[in-house]
């Protein structure tokens, strides 16, 4: 089918950036950011997305939903808007672009269609769009086809398969080790820091880890502006591994270490807003502050 309009849920940092680009393409797309935050609105507005009324009003327009936003909140989206698509003539389709197990979009995917929707398991792998990047959409399930109409309007779009969960499968596999390595180095450098040797093992990382200095050096210090995303898709990774019977330890880990950051004054700050000066020694010594004994009863 034809996809000529977009609804875009929510147009923030990376969904926003993806509904300029499929309005540069010259797709109509719309948004709802009633009782969405002003930043949001913003972006909202910065991007040329068209402004809808409500959510009935979204689906009723659109082909095709987007739904990016934060995983923990993708499901109580989902049942608040089902009930809308009954409003529509034509089925409305639904892609979950969101960083969710299998287990979840399944269960998302149960609600869509039997509200009357037609739903499309996603996964988004990628920065955004506006940043210099193509993301990748993977998507997968009875109707995928209908996502691929979007593939180079700005994005690339991949169907990876006819089952609900295997888009969403294959994002929790690269999120487990981009994601999950990040908390990693949070962790070994502040417990390096903790112990004084922080010069000793980045020397030794110097000759022989070159490449995984660099990355701790240029990644750590954009996190805590969004840690409190990722906490979510740590426990949706763990959560997959565990019904696979791989232990979930691992992210449940990498969820400890994100709710770290977000108790760092850091995290106040936005992705337009992070202190581009700010060193990684500097946001790891704010780590050392927290773990000391009369700080860390949160963690």
């Amino acid at each position: 089918m034809m996809v000529n309009t977009v609804a875009i849920m929510s147009p923030g940092d990376m969904g926003h950036a993806v509904g300029q680009v499929l309005s540069e393409s010259g797709i109509d797309v719309i948004t709802c950011t009633d009782g969405r935050s002003q930043r949001t609105k913003n972006l909202a507005e910065m991007a040329g997305l068209r402004q809808v009324a409500t959510l009935e009003d979204m689906v009723i327009q659109a082909d095709l939903v987007l739904s990016i936003m934060v995983p923990s909140k993708a499901m109580s989206f989902v049942r608040e808007i089902s009930p809308h698509f009954e409003s529509s003539k034509t089925p409305t389709y639904f892609a979950d672009c969101n960083a969710v197990s299998p287990q979840s979009a399944l269960a998302m995917a149960e609600v869509i269609n039997q509200a009357g929707g037609k739903f499309i398991d996603g996964g988004i792998i990628g920065t955004a769009p506006t940043k210099g990047d193509t993301p990748r959409f993977y998507v997968s399930g009875p109707d995928a086809s209908v996502a691929m109409e979007l593939d180079g309007r700005g994005i690339v779009v991949k169907a990876i398969g006819d089952k609900i969960g295997q888009a969403s499968g294959i994002k929790m596999c690269y999120a487990a080790l981009t994601k999950g390595t990040h908390t990693l180095h949070v962790a070994l450098l502040t417990a390096a820091a903790k112990m004084g040797l922080t010069d000793d093992l980045k020397k030794e990382f110097e000759f022989s880890q070159k490449e995984h200095l660099i990355a701790m050096e240029t990644g750590i210090s954009r996190l805590p502006a969004n840690a409190h995303r990722w906490i979510g898709e740590m426990e949706e990774i763990s959560s997959t591994f565990e019904s696979l019977g791989i232990t979930p330890n691992f992210h449940n880990g990498a969820a400890d270490v994100y709710r770290m950051l977000v108790r760092t004054t850091f995290s106040e700050e936005t992705p337009e807003t992070i202190d581009k000066n700010r060193t990684t020694w500097e946001t790891i010594e704010a780590l050392v502050d927290l773990t000391n004994p009369e700080n860390n009863s949160e963690i």
